[in-house]
């Protein structure tokens, strides 16, 4: 998928806790939402197995998310009159870092 329709999606959720990020994406119609949830959910399950169960999953939030371009497949159609015309297949490196709130706004919230 292209970087251009991944960061549309990838906007709406940087800097919200991880509950809500995927709320977000589950109720939102664009086809990058699902591959994006499944990358929240796979850091979260990074985050519990790295730490050995040290960190509370409901504190976590999405600290920074960026969308880069990856590799494009270039392939080609062909068209009328024996001629072709060249389709760019993009796709997309998505870089997700999550951290544990601050035990300070933990207590604020409360």
């Amino acid at each position: 998928m292209s970087p251009r329709k991944i960061a549309v999606v990838v906007d709406l959720i940087r800097g919200k806790p991880v509950g809500a990020a995927l709320n977000i994406l589950r109720f939102t119609k664009r086809a990058a939402a699902k591959p994006v949830a499944k990358l929240i959910q796979s850091a979260v399950a990074n985050a519990t197995d790295l730490s050995k169960g040290q960190v509370d999953v409901d504190a976590l939030y999405v600290k920074t998310i960026s969308v880069d371009q990856g590799p494009t497949l270039k392939r080609f159609m062909p068209r009328a009159m024996g001629r072709a015309t060249p389709i760019h297949k993009k796709s997309s490196h998505v870089h997700v870092v999550l951290a544990d709130t601050p035990i300070r706004s933990r207590k604020a919230r409360s």
